[in-house]
């Protein structure tokens, strides 16, 4: 991935944190998704009193995409939060992505943002041997 759009991702991700609904764990992540057509998805986390309830940054995210369409052409994922470390989508939010990425068949690259450090890996490093729609036969 060249940096200019790397860095463009990154910056959609912390916006995307700056409307975090997170009053209970103060805890603002952001998700951004990039599309083979240049189309940028984005997602934050959004708490609820009932806490099992919360949605997570890249699970709105791909919420999003789905109920705009998209259904292919996932190429890259930057997720961003508070902490002093980079941060990777949770399980949950790794499967959510994953059906995303089989529908497609991609395996994007995914920029777990830190504020001094971005990793990149694979969604296939982070979930590997996936349960996906393939999986159903």
């Amino acid at each position: 991935m060249d940096s200019q759009p790397e860095a463009d991702l990154i910056a959609a991700a912390r916006a995307a944190a700056g409307h975090s609904y997170s009053p209970y764990s103060h805890f603002a992540v952001g998700a951004a998704l990039l599309f083979a057509d240049g189309r940028v998805i984005t997602g934050t986390n959004v708490e609820n009193a009932s806490y099992g309830l919360a949605l997570c940054a890249e699970t709105v995210a791909v919420a999003k995409a789905m109920a705009d369409g998209v259904r292919g052409g996932l190429e890259a994922i930057a997720v961003t939060g508070p902490g002093t470390e980079p941060i990777t989508p949770c399980g949950r939010c790794r499967q959510v992505l994953n059906e995303l990425a089989q529908l497609g068949g991609t395996d994007p690259v995914v920029l777990c943002v830190g504020p001094d450090e971005v990793k990149r890996t694979r969604l296939s490093a982070l979930l590997p041997d996936a349960f996906g729609p393939a999986s159903l036969g």
